[in-house]
């Protein structure tokens, strides 16, 4: 039996113990329109893959015991994040990083999100780990996939980063927070935006670690 179904990001994300095996059509959300997706659901997992042009974006919760890919966020709307992440309370919600605390954008607001800045890649330790980690949202992270982390857009938006030493472009998932400034480095905190390996590769700045870039909300059609 096959049927649409329209997930609002924060349902799918929040949706973590179904039993069985099957296979569902949908539509997700992404922030500005919608995206038609294959949902896999099996053996308590979800997995889905949508498509945003030439790109395949391929979505796994992770097992809530896997550690956090920043382990330095404290609290997300108040809770321990883990339990923030099992509540399905994490898209816009505050959180805390070393006491600092951190209010993400509206959704209405991230629509019309547009920034210049440098942009950094992260997660190098996952290249040659075996065990998993979790993003902020609950998605397990892979250092192949196109992703990142944001310290302000709502958790998942899609964002069109171009590289402006280069020209190159690619549009990520935004799923995870970050970048803050770390203990031996305080001005990494300033860098707008936290690349996947995968991302950081396609646009051409794996090697130096940072490029100048723009970041850039894209604007999708309904059931594209």
């Amino acid at each position: 039996m096959r049927k649409w179904i329209r997930y609002q990001t924060y349902i799918f994300i929040g949706v973590f113990s179904l039993a069985g095996c099957a296979v569902v059509e949908g539509t997700y959300d992404v922030v500005s329109g919608t995206v038609k997706g294959v949902y896999y659901v099996a053996s308590g997992t979800v997995e889905a893959v949508y498509h945003v042009g030439k790109f395949t974006f391929n979505v796994v919760k992770a097992p809530i015991e896997w550690s956090l890919m920043n382990d330095d966020i404290e609290t997300i709307d108040g809770l321990p994040v883990k339990e923030a992440i099992r509540q399905g309370r994490v898209k816009n919600s505050p959180y805390r990083v070393k006491g600092k605390k951190y209010y993400p954008m509206t959704v209405a607001k991230a629509q019309r999100y547009k920034e210049t800045g440098v942009a950094s890649w992260y997660g190098d330790e996952t290249l040659r780990q075996k065990d998993g980690h979790m993003t902020a949202n609950g998605e397990a992270f892979n250092p192949n996939a196109l992703s990142a982390a944001h310290k302000h857009l709502p958790l998942p938006t899609n964002v069109k980063v171009t590289n402006l030493q280069n020209g190159r472009s690619v549009i990520v998932r935004v799923n995870d927070r970050g970048p803050f400034p770390s203990d031996h480095n305080p001005a990494s905190g300033r860098r707008i935006i936290d690349l996947s390996y995968a991302a950081a590769k396609q646009l051409g700045f794996q090697a130096q670690g940072t490029a100048r870039v723009r970041v850039e909300t894209i604007q999708l059609e309904e059931e594209v």
